[in-house]
């Protein structure tokens, strides 16, 4: 009961100061990828942290030491002897239910959101197949419209998109900005960063930590894109392609050049670009790391701790059984 009580109440922490610290702090728009993967190890650790509470109270620690068939038997005495106190059914079944919803909706909400993404895709690459044409020299997809924009259809058989009026629009190098742009989206794989934050943010809708942690990572997948880019291009030119293409749309399971607050992502180009220190982004890395592996560590330490036992600790007999020596 301890250990399932300390799971919950680390995922509760978290997810009360966590959040605002990590939303307030301005470390992650230096290095957009150590704070994706802040916000996935932050939301990922309180829903595993739950899970396993869950999973604590309906199923107690066995020491992690003799035969299989020792371990069944310890299992069998130890589950039945649980579940024979007062109140240790409802106790093994409340968290039996806790474990199981917490998983089973944010399993289903990620498989939706995955699949529902992927037919998406798949209906505007039909579309594009019948409407638009090869730019051979660009290595793009172009769609006849006057609107400038420029979008991407990451997953298999990923493509690049431009308008005809994003093409008349913007000038040789910066028409290369937006492309690497796009191309920076479908190798660092934001599709699937986008629908594991989006899945949560659905299948717990009244959690104010998911929210914020899907919309930072909307805007986080953009300033990563946008390095990427400028590696190959200089700030200056980006950021005049962005101001070009805002304001235009994308379709659904697309992610656009010009989407994830534009205007702040002009400020930082033009700002200039001063990125973490290898050292200090290895060692965000390892703590978010830290986050997610610590509830595995707190639910597994009273059977490690236990690893001398042979058998689980079994009622006292009693007296009259044991007899007066």
């Amino acid at each position: 009961m301890k250990v399932a009580v300390l799971l919950v109440g680390y995922a509760a922490v978290l997810a009360v100061l966590a959040r605002p610290l990590l939303a307030r702090t301005s470390w992650v728009a230096r290095s957009p990828r150590l704070g994706i993967w802040a916000w996935q190890a932050l939301t990922a650790t309180v829903v595993v942290s739950v899970v396993l509470g869950g999973l604590v109270l309906a199923v107690p620690m066995l020491p992690l030491s003799g035969g299989l068939a020792e371990l069944l038997r310890a299992c069998s005495l130890t589950l039945s002897r649980q579940y024979a106190t007062p109140g240790g059914g409802a106790v093994g079944a409340s968290g039996t239910a806790l474990a199981l919803a917490v998983l089973a909706r944010a399993v289903w909400c990620l498989a939706a959101a995955l699949l529902r993404a992927r037919a998406e895709r798949r209906r505007h690459a039909a579309l594009l197949a019948i409407v638009g044409r090869a730019h051979a020299g660009l290595g793009v997809t172009v769609l006849e419209d006057a609107r400038p924009a420029a979008y991407c259809l990451p997953g298999q058989g990923h493509r690049v998109v431009l308008t005809s009026g994003a093409l008349a629009a913007l000038e040789p190098h910066e028409l290369d900005a937006v492309i690497a742009h796009e191309r920076a989206h479908i190798r660092q794989r934001h599709h699937l960063v986008l629908a594991y934050a989006d899945a949560l943010e659905r299948a717990f809708p009244g959690l104010s930590l998911f929210r914020t942690a899907a919309a930072e990572t909307r805007r986080l997948v953009e300033l990563a894109a946008d390095d990427e880019a400028t590696a190959r291009t200089s700030s200056l030119t980006l950021a005049t392609a962005l101001v070009e293409l805002a304001g235009a749309g994308a379709p659904a399971a697309s992610l656009a050049a010009s989407g994830g607050q534009v205007a702040g992502r002009v400020r930082r180009l033009l700002a200039g670009h001063r990125p973490l220190h290898r050292a200090v982004v290895w060692g965000g890395a390892l703590a978010a790391g830290a986050l997610l592996v610590l509830p595995l560590v707190v639910a597994v330490q009273p059977a490690l701790a236990s690893t001398g036992a042979k058998t689980c600790p079994l009622p006292d007999a009693p007296a009259a059984a044991r007899g007066v020596w």
